[in-house]
C-alpha cells in the first residue's frame, strides 16, 4: 500500500509499508552474537570442555550459574532491540502473541508433542522477522513458564531456545516474494526440522546432570567427545524421541492447515501497524 503525498513545485513522497517489525541494527546483532555465543557454551560445554577441565569438577553448579547469566543476556538483547525501533504498538503486538503462545503451550501438557505454540512461533517470526522474533520466543517462553509453574534452572534454556527457533523462521529465504504453497511447505519443513533441533538442545541442557540415574547414557566426565557424543544420541533415541516427533508433526500439520489464515491476519495486523515506514523521494 502506497500513499503519494506532493507540496507545490515540490518532490512526491511514496511511503511503503514494510512487513518486518524490527530492523537489526549494530548494537542489537552485537548483543544477540553475544548471548547466542554464551548459549552455545552453555548448551555444548559438555563437547567442549576437554576431560581433564576443572569445569567438570563444578558440573552440578552449572544450571544455576548459566541460568543467572543467560536471563541477564536475554534481558539485555531485549532492551537493545526494543531501543532499534520497538515502538508502542510492536510492544502491543508483542504482548498479544506471547500472551496467545503462553497460552496454547499448557494444551499439550501431559501429552506427547500436542504443543501448538511451536506454529504459531514459526508464522509469528516469518512475518515479522528474526530480531523480533528472537524477543517473541523468549517473551513467550518467560510468560508460560509463569502460567504453567515451569520455573526453575531450566527455563533460561528453554528461551534461549524458543528465541533462536522463532528467529530461525524469520531468516529464511523469500520473506517479501515466496507466497502460496511454496511458503507454506517452507515453514512446515523449517517446522518439522527445528522442532527436532529445539527438543535436542533442551536434552542437552539437561543430559550432563544425571549422574548415576541412567549411567549408560549419561555424561561421563572423563569419556571422550565420541563417546559422550554416543551416549547423548541414546540418550535422545530412549527418552525424547516420540515426544519430538510428535511436536514436529503437530507443528508441520498445524502450519500447513492454519498456516493461511494466520499468515493473513499477522501481515495484515503487521500493514496497520506500519511499525516502520520507508520514505522515498520520487520526481514528479
Amino acid at each position: 500500500m502506497a500513499d503519494r503525498r506532493a507540496g507545490a513545485g515540490g518532490p512526491a513522497v511514496s511511503r511503503t509499508r514494510q512487513a518486518r517489525a524490527v530492523r537489526l541494527g549494530p548494537r542489537s546483532v552485537a548483543a544477540l552474537g553475544l548471548v547466542s555465543a554464551v548459549g552455545v557454551v552453555a548448551f555444548g560445554w559438555p563437547f567442549l570442555a576437554p576431560p581433564a577441565s576443572t569445569l567438570n569438577a563444578h558440573a552440578q553448579d552449572a544450571p544455576w550459574l548459566f541460568a543467572g547469566l543467560l536471563v541477564l543476556l536475554v534481558a539485555v538483547v531485549a532492551a537493545t532491540i526494543s531501543e532499534s525501533g520497538l515502538g508502542a504498538k510492536a510492544v502491543a503486538m508483542l504482548g498479544v502473541l506471547a500472551a496467545t503462545g503462553a497460552a496454547l503451550r499448557p494444551i499439550g501438557a501431559g501429552t506427547a508433542g500436542i504443543e501448538p505454540m511451536f506454529f504459531l512461533m514459526v508464522l509469528s517470526g516469518r512475518v515479522l522477522g528474526p530480531g523480533f522474533g528472537f524477543v517473541l520466543g523468549s517473551v513467550t517462553m518467560f510468560a508460560s513458564a509463569l502460567l504453567t509453574g515451569g520455573v526453575g534452572p531450566w527455563m533460561p534454556f528453554q528461551m534461549l531456545s524458543m528465541g533462536w527457533f522463532t528467529m530461525g523462521a524469520g531468516l529464511l529465504p523469500g520473506p517479501d516474494r515466496l507466497r502460496g504453497r511454496g511458503e507454506l511447505c517452507l515453514l512446515a519443513v523449517y517446522g518439522f526440522l527445528a522442532a527436532f533441533a529445539y527438543g535436542t538442545a533442551m536434552n542437552m541442557a539437561g543430559w550432563p546432570f544425571l549422574g548415576e540415574l541412567a549411567s549408560r547414557v549419561s555424561f561421563d566426565p572423563d569419556g571422550a567427545v565420541a563417546e559422550n557424543l554416543a551416549r547423548f544420541l541414546a540418550y535422545c533415541a530412549a527418552t525424547s524421541l516420540g515426544w519430538d516427533l510428535g511436536r514436529a508433526l503437530v507443528t508441520a500439520v498445524l502450519t500447513l492447515t492454519l498456516g493461511p489464515a494466520v499468515l493473513r491476519a499477522l501481515r495484515r495486523a503487521t500493514r496497520r501497524a506500519a511499525f516502520e515506514t520507508a520514505v522515498t523521494f520520487e520526481d514528479r
